[in-house]
């Protein structure tokens, strides 16, 4: 009897073109979020040094055996919120902590400056306003051998808070219009004016005061409402007249220099992934700034460090006379 013939072989049956089509869509879909997600979402904080080169030659020999006092004068950023122990931009200046990074061992005041002192007046969530009254109450008046350096950080929260929370007013004019705000920005120049002089009048000995310029966490684009907080239409040109202000005031005080943290700090903020961004810093994609998005991380207070004792060794010949 003859045998059956074998079955035909069981093939695979070919994918429908529905279904080729859900699947491409879907790794389309998947593309985009991961995309999202990594350039939106993702806002990496990096590891080691950050921040502009500072030479070690500057700090071979010392300066000046004078008496030198080291005061911080502002907000939160001079205060250190957020930096771990030790590391804030002012404690740095000081004294290298003990985890230093190799290129930044025995770069510090007390390195060039063995009669250095130092004092720390600012207050986090301070702003303009309030600093008047520290410099006059909590500045004493020094003697006539001390000579003074200052390292402030002044008027930014007068612009970023209470994040639309409140009312746009005078000291917390988030959300407020150019217009609006313009009467609040001559205010600021005319308080700083006030607060230099006063800064001044505190060292008959002599002093230089380093200002820094107020930084902006968005990188150049003004869009706060992509991290979640209120439009704020205005908040680029309010913050370029307050830095206007701020270096116009400081023209006219021969011991003042702005420290130019602005600039350093762009391509830094919440739009560092975005390599197509005018600020992109593709040796340093990462993100200089703590979880509040106003105050610097570690590696944001490193290279605040750096920016201020660059802007602080330019003038060292002034500092031994």
């Amino acid at each position: 009897m003859d045998k059956p013939p074998p079955p035909d072989p069981i093939r695979p049956s070919r994918p429908t073109r529905r279904l080729r089509w859900i699947l491409v869509v879907g790794g389309i879909l998947i593309a985009l979020a991961a995309a999202y997600v990594h350039f939106y979402l993702y806002l990496p904080l990096g590891s080691g040094p950050a921040g502009p080169a500072v030479d070690a030659a500057d700090f071979e020999a010392p300066w000046t055996d004078r008496q030198v006092l080291l005061v911080g004068i502002g907000d939160s950023v001079t205060a250190g919120f957020g930096a771990s122990p030790g590391k804030s931009y002012f404690d740095r200046l000081v004294t290298n902590p003990p985890d230093e990074f190799a290129d930044m061992n025995g770069r510090s005041l007390s390195r060039v400056l063995p009669n250095l002192t130092a004092l720390n007046i600012s207050l986090s969530g301070s702003n303009s306003l309030e600093h008047v009254d520290h410099i006059r109450d909590k500045l004493p008046v020094q003697p006539l051998e001390v000579f003074g350096l200052v390292v402030m950080t002044t008027g930014g929260n007068d612009l970023i808070h209470w994040y639309g929370r409140t009312p746009p007013r005078e000291g917390a004019m988030y959300g407020a219009t150019l217009a609006q705000a313009q009467p609040w920005i001559e205010n600021y120049g005319q308080r700083l004016d006030a607060m230099l002089a006063d800064i001044e009048a505190k060292f008959p000995g002599g002093c230089l005061i380093f200002v820094a310029d107020i930084y902006d966490p968005s990188d150049g684009a003004g869009d706060p409402e992509s991290v979640w907080l209120p439009a704020w239409p205005d908040c680029l040109p309010i913050l370029e007249a307050y830095n206007a202000q701020l270096r116009k005031v400081a023209a006219k005080h021969a011991s003042v220099r702005v420290v130019p943290v602005h600039d350093h700090f762009l391509g830094h903020g919440i739009h560092c992934r975005k390599f197509w961004r005018a600020h992109f810093r593709a040796e340093d994609p990462h993100y200089w700034y703590h979880e509040n998005i106003e105050d610097p991380s570690d590696r944001g207070y490193d290279a605040l460090r750096r920016i201020f004792l660059r802007a602080i060794v330019q003038e060292r010949e002034l500092i031994g006379r």
